[in-house]
Parts: C-alpha cells; structure tokens; sequence
C-alpha cells in the first residue's frame, strides 16, 4: 500500500471534513435512514433494513474520527465527534418515539420481538472482525475514488444504524437487555471502524504535517488497537453465554418433543421465560384424547429428570381427530336412556328407503332402574369424558363411533359423532348397536 502525495492527501482530508460535518444534510439522512431501519426492525423485514443501512451517514464521522487521530486535526475530531453523537441520540430518540406510538396505536403488534431486533442484541467476536474488515475497506476506497462504488457494500456489512434503532426499540419497550447488547454492538462498530480507518491511513502516509509522510507509529492509533482489543472481553462473554442458551434451548425442545410423544400428542408451541434459576414452560399440544391431571405431572416430572432443572410447567391442549381413507368408520349406533327397545334398519332396492321397527324388551325393575340412572352422567354430548357438556342428545338418536375409547369414572366413555357434525363423548352404557337387515 503505497503513500499518497500532498496534494492527493489534502483531497482526501477535505473530503472527510466535508461529509462529517454536523450539516442539514446530515441531520435529513439520519432522520429518513432511522425511520426506515425501526420500521424494517418492528416488521422483520431484512430487506427494508438493507435501505436504511445504505441511506446511514454515521460512516462519514467514524472515518473523520480515526483520520484526525493520525493527523493530530482536533478541528477535524471535535466536528466528526459532536456529528456522532448528536446522530446516534437523535436516532435513539427518534426511533423510541416510533415504537412508543406503535404500541399506543398498533400497526403492528409486538407479541414477541421479532428476530432482527434479536439478532442485534447478542454481538459476538465475528462482529468485531467485520467492524474491522468494513473499516479498512471503507478508508481504503476513500483513499482510491476509482474504487469509491464500494463504499454501499461496507455501509450494509458494517450496520451502524440498526443496532442504534434497536437501542431505541428496547428503552421504549423497558427491555434493557436488548438495550444494552445493541448499544455495546454499536459502540464496538464504530471503535473498530475508527482504528482500521487510523490504520490504514497512517499507511497511506497521513502524518500530522500535511507535507511528510511519517513511517512512525503513532501514539493514537496505539491507544485506538488497545481499546478494541480490550471490547474482545465483553463481546467473548455475551457469546458464550449466547451460545450456552442456545445449547440449553435445543436441550429442552428435545426432552419436550420426546416426553410429549410418549402421552401420544404432538408439541404445537413452546413459550420459556426464565425467573433466576426457575424455567416458566407454557406448551400447547396437539392430542385426539385430553391429558388428566395426573399424567400433566408425570409429564412435568419427566421433563425436569430430562432438564435436571427446576420448571413451572402448563399445557394447552388442541383436540384433534385424524381420519385414514383407508379405515372405514365403525358400524353406527343409536344411543337409549336405560333398558330401551332395539331398532332395526329394513331397507328397500327401489327407492332405498330406511324403516326402523322396535321390538320390545323386558321391563327391569322401577327401583332397579331408578337406581341406575341416578347413577350415571346424564344423557348429553360431553367434550371430553366427564367434561363440559357441548350438546343435547335425545333417546332413539343415531350417532357414529368414532377412533377414541377411554375408561373414567367406573364407565367405558366412547368418542362419536352427533347428525349434526358434533364430535363429543357419552358413555358407552347409552349405546346400543344398530343392525341392517335387507327386505323386500
């Protein structure tokens, strides 16, 4: 990389100073790429984000900044310094303000917070070394206006303004750990992009006389590689830990996945929230029979000997019903209160019509029957065994038999299916077989 002379120094310097001034422009640009990068941050949408990365200024004074440490110019740092910082609290500012009156008027509602707000929360060493590669190329291509078009390129790679809107995103919502991971993101971009812009600088032959080129390295840029190696602490820290609750997230959905499948259900969703050392577990499954309380437990014990940690544990159960084309429903049945006559299905070839004839059964015993009926769940559809009653069944009705059988409550409870499409349970006491037979 050889030096630059004079003059080609003095172009680049002025460049510099001109695009790190705190101008309305400057200002507009913060504004407008602010907006667009909380509301690509707020939607999720990766490609709006892009738009706002390349429409960022905040480029142009991190640069200034690492040329004046080379040049010794503190008219050059205070201007690119007061630029930074009043448009880093403008768009923290502005972008607050944005997620405030989405949440009053919700346009788009933040049930949980979307992954590109995430993504920016957790920085890591790999941020640190594209802050750096970013950072050379963008001194570089100032140095080399033939190569100035890939200047928008390190603006996407480096990513300045996303991780201040998300700053911004997380005080509005109280979530200082988003707050504070976008923050320390931001603060290690623009450190790193400062030394490699000093760096390369100081190899292009900036010196603090504008009229030498000084082989010597500089005390700033010294001080600027100690500070960025010293960020290399906190961010190794934020990604063990990351990754260690990565590792413990696979570990549970694991050991859920396969304890739900043995009570023959299948997970839908999973909620975590963590307090200190307890794990909060909301899980919806998704079953053809309802879980009693009893296996709820066994379930919760069976995860936490999987997890081997303490877990609060409830479950939301969708019922569901799989037919096979392949698997022809069971005969139908015609539910009777108590002994009751049998029916008979007489059809005929032309039309094909149905008469049921009843023949009459022994009468039991009035007290007998009394007994009975006091005894057993009322005649109605339930929505699981002894559960809530979904529908009203009348004596001499025809119902189908469905897949589900279970026994509760000293009663065999069978799962079928109402004319009118309603799927429910009744005991099986009620049920009496219906049988076809051809006539004339």
């Amino acid at each position: 990389m050889h030096p630059l002379n004079a003059s080609e120094r003095m172009d680049v310097t002025q460049d510099v100073r001109q695009s790190a001034a705190s101008s309305f422009d400057f200002f507009l640009l913060v504004v407008l790429s602010c907006s667009i990068a909380t509301l690509g941050l707020i939607t999720d949408s990766p490609a709006v984000i892009i738009g706002a990365m390349l429409v960022a200024p905040l480029m142009s004074p991190i640069i200034g900044i690492g040329l004046s440490s080379i040049t010794g110019d503190s008219f050059l740092a205070r201007n690119s310094t007061i630029a930074l910082f009043r448009g880093a609290v403008l768009a923290i500012l502005l972008s607050s303000l944005m997620t405030l009156i989405n949440v009053r008027l919700p346009f788009v509602v933040l049930q949980e917070l979307p992954g590109e707000v995430l993504a920016r929360t957790h920085p890591s060493p790999i941020d640190l070394v594209v802050a750096l590669a970013g950072g050379l190329a963008a001194a570089y291509a100032l140095t080399r206006p033939n190569i100035s078009a890939a200047l928008p390129g390190v603006a996407i790679a480096t990513a300045l303004m996303p991780p201040l809107c998300t700053v911004g995103i997380g005080i509005a919502l109280l979530n200082w750990d988003v707050a504070g991971g976008a923050l320390l993101l931001f603060i290690t971009n623009a450190i790193t992009i400062a030394f490699a812009a000093a760096l390369v600088f100081f190899l292009r032959g900036f010196s603090p006389d504008t009229h030498l080129v000084n082989r010597q390295l500089p005390r700033t840029l010294v001080i600027s590689a100690l500070i960025t190696l010293t960020l290399l602490v906190p961010l190794t820290y934020y990604s063990v830990q990351f990754f260690q609750q990565a590792n413990q997230n696979r570990l549970i959905n694991e050991v859920v996945n396969e304890e739900v499948s043995r009570v023959d259900a299948e997970l839908v969703e999973m909620d975590l929230s963590r307090t200190g050392n307890n794990l909060d577990m909301v899980i919806t499954i998704s079953t053809s029979k309802a879980l009693r309380y009893e296996q709820v437990i066994t379930l919760q014990k069976a995860i936490v000997d999987g997890l081997q940690l303490p877990i609060s544990l409830k479950v939301n159960q969708i019922f569901t019903e799989r037919l096979d084309p392949l698997i022809p429903p069971t005969p139908t049945l015609t539910n009777t209160l108590g002994p009751s006559p049998t029916a008979t299905l007489t059809a005929t070839p032309l039309p094909p019509t149905i008469t049921p004839t009843f023949a009459p059964t022994a009468t039991a015993m009035p007290g007998l029957a009394q007994s009975i009926a006091a005894g057993l769940p009322r005649l109605q559809l339930y929505q699981s065994p002894q559960g809530p009653v979904i529908g009203q069944i009348r004596s001499g009705q025809i119902l189908t038999m469905l897949y589900g059988r279970e026994e509760m409550g000293g009663l065999i409870w069978v799962e079928v299916v109402d004319v009118e499409g309603r799927v429910g349970w009744i005991p099986e006491i009620y049920l009496q077989a219906v049988t076809a037979t051809p006539s004339e």
